[in-house]
């Protein structure tokens, strides 16, 4: 089950303004030129005249996405139509859980994306999608990192051109921008200028929602905040639990907690052992822990073990 990104935009400046939400580009193999897409769009009223804010959501699962051009991209136009996306994992570091972190690119009777399957190919954080034997020249594709709103919108949020018999590894930046402008979901953007004075909402911190605010002198306010609601239930409150027994600092952070591609150790604390259901107490960061998300979980140094978050109650939390 996946729960949300989402960004509230304010409108604090003197007069009305469209604004714009796109995806930091991710990193792809092999040096090809990497186009992005608007993700939402939407005009918002000055405060100061009643106007209430805009909310992008987006939903937390990283999805390999293809889709059939329609001409060359090309800054202002619509990339594509067609499309069709994959939920797929990202390849854990050394040590790590196996993912399914491929999948293969169907093009007839209809394009489609296979499920995917783990292979030991993609780089680390990565997934990767192979393309089959095609005529780039009389049907071309784009293939690259989709997003899926809660009503079930699906965009290309960045992309390269696909060619024939290809492996495209991709490695999604969970980094998102608002700027000021008119540019529908689905259209070519230039990332470089459009991330210029951009607010910048950064999600590979653990933060899931941002409150934006764009002032009257042109600049940006980011507040970042854990998510409130997983979705839509009410986050656990905080309640008593049994003491940790007295232990020396290193054996009190026994436990380490790393993103699901296991890249980076985003929390730490004590689990009494490491046997399914893991119970790990005083989170050091209970914050990025999000109900329903995969996490690669471990005593410190490893090794770690791919695990769903069940239950997060104040700095308490359960892993299967």
């Amino acid at each position: 089950m996946s729960t949300l990104f989402t960004i509230n935009i304010q409108n604090n400046s003197s007069s009305f303004q469209n604004f714009y939400v796109f995806q930091q580009p991710a990193l792809y193999v092999g040096g090809q030129q990497v186009y992005s897409n608007s993700l939402w769009s939407q005009g918002v009223l000055p405060s100061s005249t009643g106007g209430s804010s805009a909310t992008f959501m987006m939903l937390q699962q990283f999805y390999a996405g293809v889709q059939q051009q329609i001409t060359p991209p090309a800054v202002g136009g619509v990339s594509g139509y067609s499309s069709a996306i994959q939920a797929i994992g990202l390849t854990p570091a050394a040590g790590g859980s196996p993912t399914n972190n491929t999948t293969s690119m169907i093009i007839s009777p209809g394009l489609g994306l296979t499920p995917p399957v783990s292979t030991t190919g993609p780089q680390t954080g990565a997934y990767r999608i192979i393309t089959p034997t095609f005529n780039p020249t009389v049907t071309p594709y784009n293939a690259g990192a989709a997003s899926q709103s809660p009503s079930g919108i699906v965009t290309l949020s960045n992309f390269v051109v696909a060619q024939p018999n290809q492996n495209i590894d991709c490695q999604p930046v969970l980094q998102f921008y608002v700027q000021t402008g008119t540019y529908t979901p689905g259209m070519v953007i230039n990332f470089s200028t459009s991330s210029v004075n951009a607010a910048l909402c950064n999600a590979t911190t653990g933060f899931v929602t941002f409150n934006v605010s764009y002032n009257v002198d042109g600049t940006w306010s980011v507040t970042p905040s854990a998510a409130t609601k997983v979705m839509g239930q009410p986050r656990t409150q905080a309640q008593v639990h049994p003491a940790i027994p007295s232990l020396s600092a290193d054996a009190a952070n026994n436990a380490e907690i790393k993103n699901e591609a296991g890249t980076a150790v985003i929390c730490t604390g004590y689990a009494a052992n490491f046997n399914a259901p893991v119970t790990v107490q005083a989170l050091s960061n209970p914050g990025v822990i999000h109900l329903h998300n995969e996490y690669q979980v471990g005593p410190a140094g490893g090794p770690y073990t791919g695990r769903m978050c069940t239950n997060i109650a104040g700095n308490i939390a359960t892993f299967v």
